[in-house]
């Protein structure tokens, strides 16, 4: 949901690495379109008595988003001096641009909130994120690196203890709905719900930002980083895993939380593998050792830090062997990726219009989600080789671009 890169169209000036490197950062954000249209258009569970997670569930909940916010992160490295960030005047408008950006999106993201739809709109978190993540800009990698574990290992606690006490107000701090344009009249309840209470808590999000802050300082250009990005990612991932799997499955985490959680509604052998979103996660430090997605837990920002990571890696290798083959294997995927505000925002509109409504005659949830899924592709294939932006991003990189002038000095 980031604007377009005009380098991700073709090979420009800078040569075939830039393009490349472009290029496989926009196809990653097509995945993440894509994989967040499955888990709004698909059943995360089977309609059983048990909620038995589907293959979507298993495969997109919660890692989809998550590398949203990462190549968020990696954009706004990319856009902010890549391996040398900017400093001084430059990095002030830098911030003012990313500002302004950030408050198109808000903007998008409140008229959502407005619709009737099953779909938790991110639009006005990601835009907090933007603006959360404006101090660590200017910080370079070994810096990045040390606040991105702290906060990987400490928000969770600070989030684990402050949450009862925000759900303790009266009324509590949490929305149980998008964040609209009604609700910027009790500021403290959107605020808790949009940092530690809601469906993407700001406050641990901010973790992945800072894991593409990381990535995108990087030399992407270098030869041997996509592989290291995809076996490192990977690597975490999976260790992240098998130690939430086994603090709950052998050091007795389920036993001690499913006392706790009672309610039939949420089989907890089911939730821990799909989505702790809506799970009132206190009264035992043991929700802390789950690696669940959205479970804000360490566990669960590693392990989905790292399927971003790889898939990163991943997108950037393919686009490596495209241009060896001379090939653009990622066109479709690049298209959607280059414009997913704007893609992102009608899929959200379109999904409303059928809230509570049943299908047309003759189409089913999976023919829905291919639907909206090849009309992405299609339309970001068509804008990029047209070399346009979306209208959206088209708005986003004018705020930018408005945000960075610096009127010249008076002599």
């Amino acid at each position: 949901m980031t604007s377009r890169s005009t380098a991700a169209s073709s090979k420009t000036s800078k040569g075939p690495a830039a393009g490349t490197r472009l290029a496989g950062i926009d196809a990653a954000r097509g995945l993440a379109l894509l994989g967040m249209m499955a888990t709004h258009l698909l059943p995360t569970f089977e309609s059983d008595a048990n909620l038995t997670p589907t293959w979507i569930g298993l495969t997109f909940s919660g890692r989809a988003a998550a590398l949203f916010a990462v190549l968020a992160g990696i954009g706004l490295a990319l856009s902010t001096g890549k391996q040398r960030p900017l400093e001084g005047s430059a990095l002030t408008a830098a911030r003012r641009g990313i500002a302004l950006r950030a408050l198109v999106i808000a903007v998008v993201g409140l008229a959502l909130g407005g619709l009737e739809v099953n779909v938790a709109v991110i639009l006005v978190h990601y835009a907090v994120l933007f603006l959360c993540i404006l101090p660590f800009i200017g910080l370079r990698l070994k810096a990045l690196c040390a606040w991105a574990a702290g906060w990987i290992v400490g928000s969770p606690v600070l989030a684990f203890l402050l949450r009862p006490w925000l759900m303790a107000a009266d009324p509590p701090l949490q929305l149980n709905h998008n964040p609209g344009w009604e609700d910027l009249s009790t500021p403290g309840q959107l605020l808790g719900d949009l940092f530690l209470t809601g469906y993407y808590p700001v406050f641990q999000w901010i973790s992945y930002l800072l894991v593409g802050l990381i990535i995108g300082r990087l030399s992407l250009s270098a030869a041997g980083l996509p592989l290291l990005l995809l076996t490192a990612g990977g690597a975490v991932a999976a260790f992240a895993k098998v130690l939430g799997t086994a603090a709950m499955e052998s050091w007795g985490g389920r036993a001690a939380l499913q006392e706790i959680l009672s309610d039939p509604n949420y089989p907890l052998d089911s939730i821990l593998q799909v989505n702790l979103a809506g799970v009132r996660q206190e009264g035992s430090w043991w929700w802390l050792a789950a690696s669940a997605p959205h479970s804000g837990t360490t566990l669960d920002l590693l392990h989905t830090s790292g399927v971003a990571v790889a898939v990163v890696g991943l997108c950037l290798l393919v686009g490596r062997l495209g241009e060896w083959l001379d090939l653009d294997l990622l066109l479709p995927l690049r298209g959607a990726g280059a414009m997913t505000l704007t893609l992102y925002t009608v899929h959200v509109w379109v999904v409303a219009s059928f809230h509570l409504q049943p299908l047309p005659a003759g189409w089913t949830e999976d023919g829905m989600y291919f639907a909206h899924a090849a009309l992405a592709v299609l339309i970001g294939m068509a804008f990029l080789l047209l070399k346009k932006r979306g209208p959206l991003e088209w708005l986003g990189h004018a705020a930018n671009q408005v945000g960075r002038h610096e009127p010249d000095r008076v002599r």
